[in-house]
């Protein structure tokens, strides 16, 4: 297990009793992506094929760690396959699947197997988005290059998305994420690169990437606490993005 901490202090003393763990330190919040590549990198350099990548929000069902490994022993596709995803069951997504294997265009990345191969041929995540978008580019990527992205549905992973809570208006139920200011700098800056980056190729989902940013003006404005900070962070992240600012904000 390779425990990557982007924290700004030393927690190895956590893990002195774990003997299966390699904790590697940043001392500094260097962003999802970058702790993803630090893991992968090292995983490479340890001759591993697939790399199981978890968020500190999630948990498997079951055996479903011992089901990812069995599903991927019974392939004969693997050099074609980038990632095999567990079905992430949300407050947006609480009902299983019936059909045992699905073939989405994106996954979130908590509980994928990611083929390091793939990873390579990519590049790996890109780290100048920091947090918000990294899986969604990461897997665009892979289909541009061919590359199959399949969900196992057998397999489930309870991921807890945030602070998600129902909020009425005007008569109709809303989700509000309640993701802080800073969270929705991210959202608005990375979503408008993804729609530049990747319209020409899958026009439908950037659409849709950019009405959820639409969908957040509403929900913050009329919905969420500290709602002028949160505008506040929202409309630095569009002039950011119109300015061409990438990485951490402030960094």
């Amino acid at each position: 297990i390779y425990l990557i901490d982007n924290s700004s202090v030393d927690n190895s003393k956590l893990f002195v009793n774990f003997s299966n763990i390699e904790y590697l330190a940043n001392f500094e919040n260097l962003g999802i992506a970058k702790a993803l590549n630090i893991g992968a990198n090292k995983a490479i350099s340890d001759k591993i094929d697939f790399l199981l990548t978890m968020d500190q929000d999630s948990s498997f069902e079951k055996k479903g760690i011992n089901d990812m490994k069995n599903f991927i022993e019974k392939r004969d596709d693997l050099n074609e396959i980038a990632i095999i995803s567990p079905f992430h069951k949300t407050i947006l997504t609480p009902n299983v699947p019936e059909i045992e294997i699905s073939d989405p265009l994106i996954v979130m990345t908590s509980g994928n197997l990611i083929n390091l191969k793939a990873y390579q041929a990519v590049g790996g995540f890109k780290e100048w988005l920091f947090i918000d978008c990294v899986d969604f580019a990461y897997c665009l990527d892979l289909r541009r290059l061919g590359y199959k992205i399949i969900q196992y549905n057998k397999v489930v992973l309870n991921h807890a998305l945030g602070a998600f809570e129902k909020k009425k208006f005007l008569g109709k139920t809303y989700l509000c994420d309640n993701h802080n200011a800073i969270r929705r700098y991210y959202i608005v800056r990375n979503s408008h690169y993804i729609y530049d980056e990747y319209y020409s190729d899958y026009p439908q989902y950037c659409n849709a990437v950019l009405g959820d940013v639409r969908h957040g003006y509403f929900i913050v404005t009329f919905l969420e606490k500290n709602k002028i900070k949160k505008l506040w962070f929202m409309l630095k992240g569009y002039l950011h993005y119109k300015r061409g600012v990438k990485g951490r904000l402030g960094g």
